[in-house]
Formats: C-alpha cells, sequence, structure tokens
C-alpha cells in the first residue's frame, strides 16, 4: 500500500436525519443552543435540512437537521438517524483517488458542491465485489478543508 497523500484534520459535520426536522430542531437548538446558520434544499438527494453550528474558527463543527422532502424516496435520510459523519481533508482529490485505489467503495455522485459550499463526497456505507472497503454501515463524508483550516492543523502532530 502506499502512502497516504491526504490528511484527515478533524470532524467537519454530523448529519441527523428524522422525518420531521422540527423536532430535531428542538433539542439541538432550543435546549442545547446551537446557531441555526441556514438551509439547504436539494430534490435529487430528497432532503430539506437545516445547517447549525457549535464551536468557532476552524473547529466550529457543523450539525445539520434533516428531514425527507418525501418520505417515501430515496435517499432516506430520516431512516439512519445519526445519517452521516463529515471529515475535513486536506487535499480532497488526492484522497479519493488514492482511496479509490485502495479498494474504497464511493457513492454516486463524485465530488461536487455540498450543502455548506465546500466541495464533498461520500464514502458508500457498504462495500461491493469490485470496491470491498465501506463505511460498514456509516455513510461517511469527505469535505475539504479550506485554507484557514489546513492551516490551524498545520503543525498539529497528527497521524
Amino acid at each position: 500500500m502506499s502512502a497516504r497523500p491526504f490528511r484527515v484534520l478533524g470532524i467537519q459535520q454530523i448529519a441527523i436525519g428524522g422525518p420531521d426536522k422540527k423536532r430535531l430542531s428542538k433539542l439541538w437548538v432550543e435546549m442545547l443552543g446551537l446557531e441555526v446558520t441556514g438551509n439547504f434544499v436539494s430534490e435529487r438527494e430528497n432532503v430539506d435540512e437545516d445547517i447549525c453550528a457549535m464551536g468557532t474558527g476552524p473547529f466550529k463543527v457543523e450539525v445539520d437537521l434533516m428531514q425527507p422532502l418525501d418520505p417515501e424516496k430515496k435517499p432516506a435520510v430520516h431512516t439512519t438517524p445519526l445519517n452521516h459523519v463529515g471529515l475535513w481533508i486536506d487535499d480532497l482529490p488526492k484522497a479519493v483517488e488514492w482511496l479509490t485505489a485502495q479498494g474504497v467503495r464511493f457513492a454516486p455522485g463524485g465530488i461536487r458542491k455540498g450543502a455548506a459550499g465546500f466541495d464533498i463526497c461520500f464514502l458508500h456505507p457498504k462495500g461491493n465485489e469490485e470496491f470491498p472497503i465501506g463505511g460498514e454501515g456509516v455513510l461517511v463524508e469527505l469535505v475539504q478543508a479550506p485554507p484557514e483550516v489546513v492551516a490551524a492543523f498545520s503543525g498539529l502532530n497528527m497521524a
């Protein structure tokens, strides 16, 4: 296996799905005090999400509260309460290229602009015959870290 040409810098986001994001908001916004910083709606991804935040600067973590636009369609963002975990990546294209060569399966869609404006892609929750490495039941979002996040993590001793 060749040397990994990228670093995971930290958690960029967690996404929590439910049938009604108002109920999610009751806990995360009203009770825990997270700030709603935006909203994202996508028919293609069957999602209506409130984008919330905790922390500041490069250590800010996004918490997405998601409900489906149509509960009968896929992707079913509400059927897995912890829908996905997002990881800051210092070089997303290199990460995708290297991980693919190692047999990691990616979800359809490739690298694209995500709800928060960063380039993203998803590791599929399940491997298959061609790409046997998956998220073992967890959808993992890789997120291109902006320069200020990369800079904040440079100098930290990270594997």
